[in-house]
């Protein structure tokens, strides 16, 4: 999953309505206050979202308003990230591991007060899958039997896709091969069910920016529904009454706002205008976890921040260019002088100890060695390579890497770096198109297993964007890696294949991730996990007590 971070300038809208909010106090009651007092939670969400429906984006900022609004067959544990019934209530595996039956609740419910039946589901991945809308996580459906065929277009019948409607509440999900990690997927946003009757009242299924995702057409059925979205001031969703676990979901509503200026956003939470912030100020952290302990969050995270390389142009089209500029990064610089917030130096796209899953990797800092395969690509010391781009989403953090790399590969190896920052839409439409050369990027993973950071990288792969494809990479994580008897031999397999990766190197790791949020004493329920993912159905707002009240 992408991580969208956000903009460092704010759009005049964005800055009239931060400083509305900023002065509030002085005027009255905060959003903290009233909030508490109303069961409202202000939720700092990064930046204006590209989209709402779950089967067209990618972005963090999106999957967080997604996981209040929808809710998955199978949902996880706040903590553990283990399986938990969500729309299922139960479910049954085959002994072979290739069949599943699930056995929906009969009391679910659309916010428009419809039944959620299993059609829904199988409609609903009919048209996640459909070619027409161009879905990026297309390969994560490939687990289901003839899925691949069908999306690659090899065959044009979806009743021979592996999903199955037994009756009303009963699906049924056939798989190629036992897939250890197919529970987890179904959490994920791609597997989302979503209303055939709103989005065929807007047109074709497939269509793009369609405006079923607007208030007053959107139907979802998570705990909450979509009620208001003020551009670039802040979308509201209010709690479903037709929920079927309405009467145990505390919080009345949510209100994200596009805090696109970590700065800003900070000073907000300390305004008492935010119960949570998307992220912190390097130079900032310190201070709250001497000062603050219980409000900051700052915690592993199952995210890798890396370069995206563009393979169809020149030089990049040369691994050994590729190569070089990866062993040209001192990683250990930038998060000690630069995101000063826990992460640790990336050396492989997967983060060490995924699931017991850990790669081995040469990437390590080595410029004297970047410069030899600089010149056994026909470059000695940076010569015929007039210039690089480094393409980079708004933010103050981004800029900073950015800059430290610019000045790495000038010292290192000779090579002019221009860089150019665009806003979140921009930035992906411009990924998407290949309209880059070298790219910010981030991926976060969206299950326990370190299949979600290598299935990314198989050739048409809609988050790979690189242009990189390799046949036997492909072979391992597509087909090798399913089949394995155990764990062991398929960990051994997506490290041949990871090994693959790090040595043509299409994208460059830089650095895992740490959360790192602040979060307001009164926010309860909060349960930190690997995905920094939040169970909004499980949280409560019950304000400290004020000991200057206290007599």
């Amino acid at each position: 999953m992408n991580l969208s971070l956000s903009a460092q300038r704010l759009v005049p809208a964005v800055a009239v309505a931060l400083l509305v909010l900023l002065t509030a106090c002085s005027a009255g009651e905060t959003n903290v206050e009233r909030g508490n007092r109303e069961g409202i939670l202000y939720w700092g969400n990064g930046t204006e979202p590209q989209e709402l429906d779950p089967h067209i984006t990618t972005g963090v900022p999106e999957s967080y308003i997604q996981e209040a609004l929808f809710e998955p067959l199978v949902n996880s544990h706040p903590e553990t990230l283990e399986p938990a019934p969500g729309v299922a209530q139960r479910w049954q595996v085959s002994d072979d591991g290739t069949t599943y039956t699930f056995y929906l609740n009969p009391k679910a419910r659309w916010s428009d007060g419809e039944p959620v039946t299993a059609e829904d589901f199988r409609w609903s991945l009919w048209r996640a899958m459909h070619p027409k809308l161009g879905n990026q996580y297309s390969y994560m459906y490939y687990p289901i039997k003839n899925a691949t065929p069908y999306l690659r277009g090899d065959i044009s019948n979806f009743d021979e896709v592996g999903i199955r409607v037994i009756d009303s509440h009963t699906l049924q999900i056939q798989l190629e091969n036992p897939t250890p990690y197919f529970l987890g997927l179904l959490s994920h946003h791609s597997y989302y069910p979503v209303p055939r009757n709103a989005i065929e009242a807007h047109g074709d299924p497939w269509k793009r920016g369609s405006h079923w995702t607007r208030p007053g057409n959107m139907v979802s059925n998570g705990a909450f529904q979509l009620s208001e979205w003020k551009l670039f001031n802040y979308i509201a969703v209010d709690k479903n009454p037709h929920y079927h676990k309405a009467d145990e979901v505390a919080l009345n509503g949510i209100r994200f706002l596009p805090t696109e200026n970590v700065t800003t956003e900070e000073r907000m939470f300390r305004a008492n205008q935010l119960h949570y912030t998307y992220e912190l100020p390097a130079d900032k952290t310190e201070f709250y976890r001497t000062n603050a302990p219980q409000q900051l969050r700052n915690q592993p995270y199952l995210g890798t921040y890396f370069y995206r390389l563009n393979t169809r142009i020149k030089p990049l089209n040369d691994p050994k260019v590729r190569r070089a500029l990866a062993l040209a990064i001192d990683r250990q610089k930038i998060v000690e002088r630069i995101t000063k917030q826990g992460q640790l130096p990336a050396y492989t796209i997967t983060p060490p100890n995924t699931a017991g899953y850990s790669a081995e990797s040469s990437l390590i800092y080595d410029p004297e060695r970047a410069r030899e395969l600089l010149a056994e690509a026909g470059y000695p010391n940076g010569e015929g390579i007039d210039s690089l781009e480094v393409l980079y989403n708004t933010k103050e953090t981004h800029r900073k890497i950015a800059v430290a790399v610019q000045q790495m590969w000038k010292k290192e190896l000779n090579i002019n770096i221009i860089l150019r920052n665009e806003d979140w839409k921009v930035y992906l439409d411009s990924e998407k198109r290949g309209k880059f050369q070298i790219s910010r990027a981030s991926w976060i993973g969206d299950y326990l297993d370190p299949n979600t950071f290598l299935d990314m990288w198989i050739k048409d792969g809609g988050n790979n964007r690189t242009g990189w494809h390799n046949p036997e990479y492909d072979r391992l994580v597509l087909e090798q890696a399913p089949q394995a008897t155990s764990r062991e031999e398929r960990h051994n397999l997506l490290m041949k294949a990871e090994k693959i990766l790090l040595d043509e190197v299409p994208a460059i790791p830089i650095y895992t991730y740490a959360t790192r949020h602040l979060v307001d004493p009164s926010l309860k329920g909060f349960s930190s996990n690997l995905l920094d993912r939040p169970f909004f159905s499980h949280f409560y707002l019950e304000p400290e007590p004020n000991p200057d009240s206290e007599q």
